[in-house]
């Protein structure tokens, strides 16, 4: 008795029809016809009535139909047991992050997945956080870790790593410096530092914008949080940042939480349903190496991570 065989009588059995069933196991009618008298010499007994124009289960039919379902699913089960250790000694997993970032727990991760499957490859990229998630969708990404306004890209698991308000950051002697409050038709009064369109950080920008009807001065976009705080220091524009972002400039930047500006930056870490075993393997570390860390980076996390 082979698994073949009992796939094609599990096949003619729900089709009722030897053609259809053939056309379903993608072999001749001929050639399903001849496993299945094999398969009833074997087991001593007719499986199949076939003197009527529809095929009927005879009773020794009944009686082996739901086992050899059973023994089809037991076999798929092995199978995918060993993909799945193969997968995680030779696999791959492709990680993708916005540009810039230090986020120490996403490395941690990294690292210890790499120690637990060495053999697995792991393959890092930058890019902006649209393209991240169009690229987790289509399964050119496993994972990505992107910056997002208010909620996190539809259709795609995610877990939240960090939720912050938009800041703006001026040099000193900027006439925002002294401001006790700041707000969006403040900030557009003079020439802003932003990152591009694409970015986390840009959309939040946006949104908030659009929703008070402001228009404010991009003079500037670049993508690293250094580059935008290191123009804004020379006077060349209000720098956006988020909260934690900010933080790292105190020594030359001054930052007011934008106070009409309600819509949250989110750094996310984002997959879709993890069927790569692989994937799944990694996602238990990162769970791991970010815990709860939901109120923004640590000492150690560098600024120019909300892409």
């Amino acid at each position: 008795m082979e698994l073949r065989q009992l796939e094609y009588f599990v096949a003619v059995a729900e089709e009722r029809n030897f053609t259809r069933a053939a056309e379903r196991v993608h072999i001749s009618q001929s050639g399903v016809s001849a496993q299945i008298r094999q398969l009833e010499r074997e087991l001593g007994a007719e499986l199949f009535d076939r003197s009527a124009r529809t095929v009927t289960l005879t009773p020794a039919g009944k009686a082996a139909l739901d086992h050899a379902r059973d023994a089809l699913t037991a076999a798929g089960a092995v199978g995918q047991a060993v993909d799945e250790v193969t997968d995680l000694i030779r696999g791959r997993v492709t990680v993708g992050m916005v540009p810039g970032c230090t986020i120490t727990p996403l490395f941690e991760a990294l690292a210890a997945f790499h120690t637990a499957h060495p053999g697995v490859e792991i393959v890092l990229l930058e890019d902006a956080s649209d393209r991240l998630a169009d690229g987790v969708r289509t399964g050119a990404l496993d994972l990505a870790l992107l910056g997002a306004a208010a909620r996190t890209p539809e259709g795609l698991d995610a877990h939240t790593v960090v939720s912050e308000r938009l800041v703006a950051a001026v040099p000193a002697g900027h006439p925002l410096e002294k401001r006790r409050r700041v707000t969006l038709r403040d900030l557009a009064a003079h020439p802003v530092v932003c990152m591009p369109p694409g970015s986390g950080l840009r959309a939040v920008l946006d949104q908030a914008c659009a929703a008070q009807g402001v228009e404010p001065a991009v003079a500037l976009e670049a993508s690293a949080a250094d580059a935008i705080a290191g123009l804004a220091a020379r006077g060349l524009g209000v720098a956006v940042l988020s909260e934690s972002m900010a933080d790292a400039y105190r020594d030359r930047l001054t930052a007011h939480v934008i106070a009409d500006a309600h819509v949250p930056a989110l750094l996310a870490l984002v997959w879709r349903p993890a069927r790569n075993p692989a994937l799944r393997a990694l996602l238990t570390h990162c769970r791991r190496a970010f815990g709860g860390n939901t109120a923004g980076p640590g000492p150690d996390d560098r600024p120019g991570t909300r892409g």
